[in-house]
């Protein structure tokens, strides 16, 4: 369906959070770390890079050949701060959506996470140029998920993909800043260890290269929701995944905090993909 949005496009410069590759892997304890151990050992790699408005192009955009796109996607949820609620409600809306939109035969949101740096208790914006997964911990998180179904399952394509959505709109303070698929290889990436107390998981940094194609929509609303592909088992030449990260946006520099939710879920297809 046709957004047909009528916001002029601003393209942009800002700084994104890259990462340089060191000695050792990169690490990020969620919690408290070991005695003598960094909370994070990553090294910091700050670039100026381009960031091109998707308005008046949005159809432009697909997963398959960028790693993302925008869609209109109303929701009937009205506080998505509530847990219960947005399990209950908006659960079914994103795994409907995602079926319908992908020709999914199976839908699994296996959680979410609201952010707003001026709420207590919910997270801010992530300012590190990532992807949430690694080729290892895609089949992995399955396997946590769905325990004796998962090998028969695996047998498919699969798939990971974030659901992102302002709560509140206009969105002007750090928004969502996503490369094209096209303009990067695996080579960039690079595997991070991710820290929990109870388990190690694995997500992907990123290193700076010059020929990275970085792109936002600029002033979403609440009905609109970005897919972000965060991992997708074909190997036949479809976009398998799109890094992304916030940004400080030079265009509002006093706008009040972004509110957001993004929604994980793991995509099966038909045995026949």
């Amino acid at each position: 369906m046709p957004l047909d949005l009528a916001v002029e496009a601003k393209s942009l410069t800002t700084t994104l959070h890259y990462l340089k590759r060191g000695t050792e892997k990169p690490a990020r304890y969620v919690n408290d770390p070991p005695q003598g151990v960094p909370q994070w050992n990553g090294i910091d790699d700050p670039q100026a890079v381009r960031v091109e408005d998707g308005r008046g192009r949005e159809q432009e955009f697909t997963l398959d050949r960028n790693g993302f796109e925008l869609v209109r996607a109303p929701s009937r949820v009205r506080d998505f701060y509530s847990d219960d609620e947005v399990k209950r409600s908006y659960y079914p809306e994103v795994e409907q959506l995602l079926r319908d939109r992908l020709g999914a035969a199976r839908v699994v949101v296996f959680d979410h996470t609201v952010r707003n740096a001026g709420r207590p208790g919910t997270r801010e914006p992530s300012r590190r140029v990532h992807n949430d997964h690694t080729l290892n911990s895609a089949p992995r998180r399955v396997r946590y998920h769905l325990g004796a179904e998962a090998d028969e399952l695996l047998k498919h394509r699969f798939g990971i993909v974030n659901v992102w959505r302002p709560i509140r709109g206009p969105v002007l303070d750090s928004p969502m800043a996503l490369c094209d698929a096209q303009s990067f290889t695996d080579d960039d990436l690079i595997a991070t260890d991710l820290v929990y107390p109870h388990v190690r998981g694995e997500t992907s940094s990123v290193a700076y290269k010059p020929g990275h194609r970085w792109y936002y929509f600029s002033e979403m609303q609440p009905d609109e929701a970005v897919l972000i592909r965060v991992h997708d088992s074909a190997a036949d030449g479809r976009a398998r995944l799109s890094f992304h990260t916030s940004f400080d946006n030079p265009l509002a520099p006093a706008a009040p905090p972004r509110e957001s939710i993004e929604v994980r879920c793991l995509v099966f297809f038909p045995a026949a993909d």
